[in-house]
C-alpha cells in the first residue's frame, strides 16, 4: 500500500448516484464541474470525483472523500453547497447517498 493510500484508510467517503434527465448529460456535467471548486477548497475535502456509469444511461457517480464525517456533515449544511445543489437539481430525476468509513485501501 502506498503512503497516500494508507493515509486515506479511516477517511470519510460519500456516494452519491444521480440520475440525470435523459439530454441533459451534457449540460450536468458542466455545471457540476463548475460547482467543484466549492467542493474542493474544503481543508477536509480529500478528492472529489464524477464518474458516468457504463449501464446505465443518464447514471452518474460522484465520489468524495473527507478527513472525517463531522466535516462533510458540516460542508453538507453549509450556504455555498446549498447553493450549487440548487444548481444541480433542474437536471436530475433521483438518486441515493450513500456515507461510508475507508477500511482498507489498496
Amino acid at each position: 500500500m502506498s503512503e497516500v493510500a494508507a493515509e486515506r484508510v479511516g477517511s470519510f467517503r460519500v456516494l452519491l448516484t444521480v440520475q440525470v434527465k435523459p439530454g441533459l448529460e451534457a449540460e450536468f456535467e458542466k455545471v457540476w464541474a463548475e460547482g467543484s471548486k466549492e467542493v474542493t477548497s474544503q481543508s477536509a475535502n480529500l478528492g472529489h470525483s464524477l464518474a458516468r456509469s457504463a449501464r446505465e444511461e443518464s447514471v452518474y457517480y460522484v465520489t468524495s472523500d473527507w478527513t472525517d464525517k463531522e466535516s462533510f456533515l458540516a460542508f453538507e449544511s453549509s450556504p455555498g453547497h446549498v447553493a450549487h445543489r440548487e444548481k444541480l437539481h433542474p437536471y436530475r430525476t433521483g438518486g441515493a447517498l450513500a456515507m461510508m468509513h475507508l477500511v482498507g485501501v489498496a
